[in-house]
């Protein structure tokens, strides 16, 4: 196991726990691309990678510096365009590619660009697995063997539509009305590819992929962002509303009330109806909201493992278990029947099957759940001293409570509420989410009390 990041203080700011992100051009720009190439091939050897770049403006050049760095250390390139991050996940492991670079900084602002970094069968490369490593390198020269690396152009979103069909889509339909909100980012192509397979009515919002993002921050989480696609549910009467980040590996979900559900309903949700099919099998999610997950799958025959929040973290843990899949209340889903990645597709595929075939709305889907257990969604809140903030936390709360868990900043359980305080892998902010048991004055309660606790300790 690769050394954390704590331990290479060296490293430039742009690495994260799992990818790559900074600001253009100060931070990330053609030069950093092309060091960053000479770095990964450095560290993996590769004979053959795919490159894709997300909407973002600084997106084609970053992927063609690249693509030619690649080219000119001897190394195969297959660039896939301007594509959703699974597609390059799937390019990488359905093309039995050594490796892959998506050009993406998922949600945020349209003014950063970064890279996230997958090797052989699309497995990711985060602080666990190497990205300080690939970091140390960055000051190598260029091999400049006899031969440049060839370099190949693919259609991958056809051939991904066709798999995400046969593997998650529906034997039968009924016509069910859509707002989609693609935000401006990626998923708007990728669903018009998809959405020839099923008799759906689509009402579409932002379809066309825009790198200024001139509609907002492609971060369907905050709440400022939800307003615009609960109203569209309401005005047309939709059976469901839809929308996507930046670089649409996270799908979020709209009742026909317009009504924003929560991602950590659907972990629950889709893992009862993956569970029908395959009981028995093992369940990954994350620590910060627990409770309804677990009694889902136990009650649906099935295994929990919790582990840590975060994409790459997700996904080494079902590799190693071989889970059936994985959710995280952040909008991520992750199958085991798509190399064990997150796809931002599949999750609407499954829920619009689950919905035709119980003929139950979303709302009566996840009803009764939301009342057995309320959550206080996530809070963010920037601190002076992050470290010192969770230890007062601890101090004050850990007296009494009947568990104690670290395996992702500070979760603790009592008998009626939990709550799970984290630093971000990305920002820097603490993130606190808390659940009860049948009870939301409880949660009234212990959010403000919780909050209390944070205000003595922010950042002025």
């Amino acid at each position: 196991m690769a050394a954390p990041l704590s331990e290479h203080p060296g490293l430039p700011s742009c690495f994260k726990a799992y990818d790559i992100r900074g600001r253009v051009p100060d931070e990330i720009n053609a030069d950093f691309a092309r060091r960053l190439a000479r770095a990964y091939a450095d560290f993996l050897n590769p004979e053959n990678v795919a490159i894709g770049y997300d909407a973002r403006l600084s997106g084609p050049e970053l992927a063609e510096a690249l693509a030619d760095t690649f080219s000119i250390n001897g190394i195969g390139v297959t660039e896939i365009g301007a594509v959703t991050t699974e597609e390059l996940y799937f390019a990488t492991a359905s093309l039995g590619l050594d490796g892959g670079i998506m050009v993406t900084a998922s949600h945020n602002p349209a003014a950063d660009n970064g890279f996230k970094l997958v090797r052989r069968g699309a497995r990711p490369i985060s602080a666990d697995t190497g990205i300080a490593e690939i970091g140390a390198r960055l000051d190598l020269p260029d091999r400049r063997p006899s031969a440049r690396g060839s370099r190949r152009t693919v259609d991958i979103r056809s051939p991904l539509a066709l798999y995400l069909t046969e593997h998650f889509g529906i034997a039968t339909s009924r016509p069910l009305r859509i707002v989609a909100n693609a935000g401006n980012g990626m998923a708007g192509p990728l669903v018009r590819e998809l959405a020839g397979s099923f008799g759906f009515e689509w009402i579409w919002l932002h379809e066309r992929p825009d790198g200024r993002f001139p509609h907002g921050v492609p971060n369907p989480l905050l709440p400022e962002n939800r307003s615009e696609t609960a109203q569209l549910v309401r005005a047309t009467g939709a059976d469901l509303g839809l929308a996507w980040d930046g670089d649409a590996d996270r799908c979020f979900f709209y009742d026909e009330t317009g009504r924003f559900i929560e991602s950590y309903y659907l972990v629950g949700l889709l893992a009862a109806h993956l569970l029908a099919g395959s009981p028995g099998e093992l369940i990954v999610h994350d620590p910060r909201l627990v409770w309804n997950t677990r009694e889902i799958v136990l009650a649906s025959g099935g295994e929990t493992l919790c582990t840590k929040s975060g994409h790459a973290f997700i996904k080494e843990a079902m590799r190693e278990r071989k889970a059936l899949y994985g959710g995280e209340m952040s909008g991520h889903h992750y199958f085991r029947d798509f190399f064990y990645c997150d796809s931002g597709m599949a999750p609407w595929l499954l829920l619009t099957r689950i919905m035709i075939e119980s003929g139950r709305s979303l709302s009566q889907l996840v009803e009764d759940r939301i009342a057995r257990y309320p959550i206080s969604g996530e809070i963010n809140r920037s601190v002076r001293d992050p470290e010192a903030t969770l230890a007062r936390i601890a101090e004050r709360y850990v007296p009494g409570a009947r568990s104690v868990d670290s395996t992702d900043g500070l979760s603790i359980e009592y008998e009626n509420w939990r709550f799970n305080v984290r630093l971000s892998n990305t920002e820097s902010l603490l993130r606190l989410n808390i659940e009860t048991r049948h009870d939301p004055r409880l949660l009234v309660r212990e959010t403000a009390a919780l909050l209390r606790e944070l205000e003595r300790h922010e950042a002025g």
